[in-house]
């Protein structure tokens, strides 16, 4: 059983009542320290020279661990729990966006101008040059966020309302880092063609669309055909996102073990969305030697069972992971927790990278490899290198966006990729910071002169 580090996504506040004398506090602080629980603030709500009433912070490892934590508190005597609210929730009750709007109506002729009958006027004029849409309606700005529910994070297939509180942070996101409106919509279908018609059939609100948790290999049958079909940018971040974010790290953790991208062997554990996307970006960057993997083990030409986006990848040895990993440079993994064994890592080449993405636990727990690798990275805020989408995504579409691009490209990517690795300095550069932050301010803004100026040499820009 892995072991879970607590962490901000199973935080909870006690609220507690305890006599007003020395030491009271120390008893509830010992108790939840040794329930295992990671203490944050505690606040004095109210106190009389008889008690006191305090709330204090406290992550879990999982809802069972948060339990367990609450019981200890419950447990001291003279202790009196009131109450307790798991920040998560609460966090997202009511939903994490809304819509604003951006002029106020206070007379009857700003009502004129903005609806009836002045709106007309802007009506006509779209109408006779649908151009002028991207200069007097919400289109310029914003990206409609798609789901059809199939593959939510790590989680599977929960359907339309479960995706939605993970697409209203994405739009959160790209809010708060790019300054992009982001909406959004989840659809009730999980067919191919109705998904297509559907994008296609909204697109004349947005600027671009970004595809989100839609299961391989459906996936990238979408978004080809929206590609094809739109004159906007089509995103599929679990693709995209995730290689960029990964090229990137994997730029500056090579400089930091002198091996060069084009003879290093790479073994990618997972072969949908975000592992074929990968493979066909570190290809595209100079890398020459991927070997990838499934539940089943190395994909090989003699399996019958591969999809043409796994034939793509496909070489003539045989054998699982652990005998793909033996003598490999470097580990991606974007698959499941628990795969990877200290064992494995130890047959791999000197100084070998591991990046254990799977989310929220990894391929393997850094802890256990701590003294083999020369780098490590994981999907996961609480440890250094943290492959993160959102250092990719909103200053792809702010590039985007701001040139008018129609479309994306790969050159697109591999500048962004550069444009984020270039962010660390070599003076920076160490082994627990291949990456910078996702709240690095300069991440979005270099992107997005990156986007921008590969869209401009690939034609595709048009302002």
């Amino acid at each position: 059983m892995v072991n879970l580090t607590p962490n901000p996504s199973f935080s909870l506040t006690i609220r507690f009542q305890l006599p007003n004398r020395a030491g009271m506090l120390a008893s509830v602080t010992q108790a939840i320290a040794g329930a295992g629980g990671n203490l944050g603030h505690i606040d004095l709500i109210e106190q009389t020279r008889q008690f006191s009433l305090r709330d204090i912070t406290v992550d879990a490892a999982s809802t069972e661990h948060a339990e367990t934590i609450v019981q200890a508190v419950k447990d001291l005597p003279d202790i009196k729990f009131i109450n307790v609210y798991d920040r998560t929730f609460n966090l997202h009750r009511g939903g994490k966006i809304r819509v604003e709007s951006k002029i106020s109506l206070k007379n009857q002729g700003d009502l004129a101008m903005a609806y009836t009958p002045g709106v007309g006027r802007i009506c006509h004029a779209i109408a006779q040059d649908p151009e002028q849409a991207y200069n007097l309606t919400i289109k310029q700005n914003t990206i409609a966020v798609v789901t059809d529910g199939s593959a939510i994070l790590g989680l599977g297939n929960l359907g339309p309302e479960a995706a939605l509180p993970v697409m209203e942070g994405k739009a959160m996101l790209f809010k708060e880092f790019a300054g992009i409106d982001a909406f959004p919509i989840c659809l009730a279908t999980q067919d191919t063609d109705a998904i297509v018609e559907t994008v296609k059939n909204i697109a004349p609100v947005f600027g671009g669309i970004n595809l989100e948790d839609i299961s391989a290999p459906r996936c990238f049958e979408i978004e080809d055909r929206l590609r094809r079909e739109l004159d906007i940018p089509v995103f599929h971040d679990d693709q995209h996102g995730t290689a960029i974010v990964t090229l990137a790290a994997l730029t500056n953790a090579l400089k930091l073990v002198h091996k060069p991208l084009d003879q290093v062997r790479i073994v990618i554990n997972g072969a949908g969305a975000a592992g074929v996307a990968i493979a066909r970006l570190l290809c595209k960057a100079g890398a020459t030697r991927i070997y990838m993997c499934d539940s089943r083990g190395l994909l090989c030409l003699d399996r019958l069972d591969l999809t043409a986006e796994k034939r793509e990848f496909a070489v003539t040895q045989s054998g699982t992971l652990a005998d793909a990993l033996v003598g490999a440079d470097v580990f991606l993994g974007v698959s499941a927790p628990g795969v990877l064994t200290p064992e494995m890592v130890r047959s791999m080449a000197s100084e070998p990278i591991v990046f254990a993405m799977a989310n929220p636990i990894p391929e393997i727990q850094p802890e256990l490899v701590v003294n083999d690798v020369a780098v490590m990275a994981t999907g996961r805020s609480d440890y250094p290198n943290q492959i993160n989408n959102v250092l990719a995504f909103p200053g792809i579409f702010r590039g985007a966006l701001d040139c008018r691009a129609a479309a994306l490209t790969t050159s697109m990517y591999l500048e962004a990729a550069a444009a984020i690795a270039s962010l660390v300095k070599p003076s920076d550069l160490d082994r627990e910071h291949v990456i910078p932050s996702v709240f690095d301010e300069r991440v979005a803004t270099s992107v997005a002169a990156a986007v921008q100026r590969a869209a401009r040499q690939d034609g595709v820009a048009r302002s």
